[in-house]
Parts: structure tokens; sequence; C-alpha cells
């Protein structure tokens, strides 16, 4: 098992050079699922960090009661109508029907009600089943979808409490107790697991990257949603959902630090958002 600390010269490596010549589309295409009558917040904080991390396009899928808040916060964000307040299978039909087919990642579950279990399955195979690269979240971390997800492109995002949800198992305020949980359920699965904490630990099974963060300006509501459209975000333009993870984490903390120092302990996750494109100029390339 090769266990490393996240540093600016290992993440340089993981976010890719954009081409000079590209076009719309060429770096990124996203979709976020999520909102929810009382959280719907969570999925324009993710859509707006992935458009901050540098994606073309953000496709954000929210119900329809939130359609009209999720659209008056930015004009970036394309937003597709859940037809139900949560997800029902029906919903996701007709979700499957709009999305662009050219998508590159999707991040599903924050702040997501869901109705059937099934119509999350169903979303969750219909996007794999077209090659699309998943961050998953929150609601959308159940153990029913774990089958579905083996050594494909896929992340899960838990804090402690979810990890115990989706995994059976509950790490402990251990450190190394919790980078051995991480590893081996990420090895069983075949899938990258990032568990949130003050060191987060990313890890797919045989690579492991730590970050511890030291921010506690970050336990404010939101940052998480913000790291879930990182992550996506970085999934649309590389493939591999380990150097995703750690890119996405990285400059999560990197942002978290400036906001931090900027307004001491009184940030919130739009704070967070302002500091992404500043944090991420030492790692901007073009060839």
């Amino acid at each position: 098992m090769v266990r490393k600390n996240l540093s600016t010269s290992i993440v340089k490596k993981f976010i890719p050079a954009r081409k000079s010549n590209s076009r719309k589309g060429d770096n990124g295409i996203v979709l976020v699922v999520g909102g929810s009558y009382i959280y719907h917040g969570a999925p324009i904080l993710s859509s707006i960090a992935a458009l901050r991390c540098g994606t073309d396009l953000v496709y954000t899928s929210v119900p329809k009661i939130n359609v009209t808040s999720t659209r008056a916060i930015s004009p970036n964000l394309i937003v597709i109508p859940l037809v139900d307040q949560k997800l029902t299978r029906g919903a996701v039909n007709k979700l499957v029907g709009a999305i662009p087919r050219n998508l590159h990642s999707a991040t599903i579950g924050m702040g997501l009600a869901i109705q059937e279990k099934n119509a999350l399955l169903y979303l969750v195979k219909s996007l794999l089943d077209r090659d699309v690269r998943l961050s998953l979240d929150a609601s959308a971390l159940i153990p029913e979808v774990l089958p579905l997800l083996a050594d494909k492109n896929v992340v899960v995002t838990p804090h402690v409490g979810e990890f115990k949800r989706l995994f059976g198992e509950s790490p402990s305020n251990s450190k190394n107790e919790r980078i051995r949980l991480v590893e081996k359920n990420a090895k069983r699965y075949g899938i990258t697991v990032l568990l949130k904490g003050p060191t987060d630990v990313i890890s797919n099974g045989s690579t492991t990257y730590l970050y511890e963060k030291k921010i506690p300006a970050m336990t404010v509501g939101g940052t998480g949603d913000v790291l879930s459209g990182l992550v996506a975000g970085m999934l649309s333009k590389n493939r591999n959902s380990l150097e995703s993870a750690a890119a996405a984490t990285f400059i999560n903390g990197l942002a978290g630090k400036a906001a931090q120092k900027k307004f001491g302990l009184h940030m919130t996750s739009m704070d967070l958002l302002d500091e992404i494109p500043t944090v991420m100029k030492p790692f901007d390339k073009i060839v």
C-alpha cells in the first residue's frame, strides 16, 4: 500500500492542461443532482464549485420547487427541473431523457430527498452505462448502491456517519484506524473512497492520499457540497477517480485556508467558492 501526504507538486500532475484551441464542452460537462424543499442551497454550491474549477458546462437538476431560487442565484447554471419534489422513478426517467449525451461526470446526493431507492439505483446505473464518471454524496450513500459501482470511475465522499451507513463500519477517532477502514472498503468495492474529517483520507485500495486540514472554520455547512462539485469538476477532465478526488480535496482545503485567513471563523461556503479561482491559478496550464 502506497501512502502519501498531498502536496502542490503531486496535485499539479492530476490537473490536466487546457488546449489553447479547445471549444465549449472540451473542458468538462457536469451534471449535479440534488436539493429538496429544505436543502435548496446544496446543489447550487456544488454546481458553482464545478464551474469555478474550470468546467465548461454544468447542468443542475433540482426539484421543481427549487428551480426559481436556483436560477436566481446564478445565470451560469443550466437548470433541469425534477418533476417530483423527491427523487422518484418517474423523475429519473424524465431526467435521463433530458440530459446531454456527451456528459463527462455527475455528482448526486447533496441535499437530495430520495423517495424510492430504486430511483437512485436506476439513475446511477443509467449514468454508468453511458460511461459517466460519478461522485456520490449524502443521501446517495446507501449500501444498496455498492454492487453497481465496482471497478467503475466512482468516488464516494462520506463523513463518518455516512461511512457507517454505507459500509456498516464506523471509523474511530484514530487516524490509523480511519486509514485502514478506508483502504479496506475501497479495495473491497473497487471504488475511490474520500472520508472527510480533520484529515481527509482518499484511497482506491492500493494508493492512499492524506490531507491534514487544520481549518476549523470549515465546519460551516456546505463545505462538503463544494467538495462534491470540485470532485465532479475534476472527474470531467481526468478519468482517474483517485487523482480527481485527491485534487478536489487539496483545492477545497486551499480555498478553505484562504477564506479562513480573510474571514476568520466567520466564513461561509459561498466565501469558499470565491477563493477557488485564486488558489487554482498555480495549477493552470495551457498547451
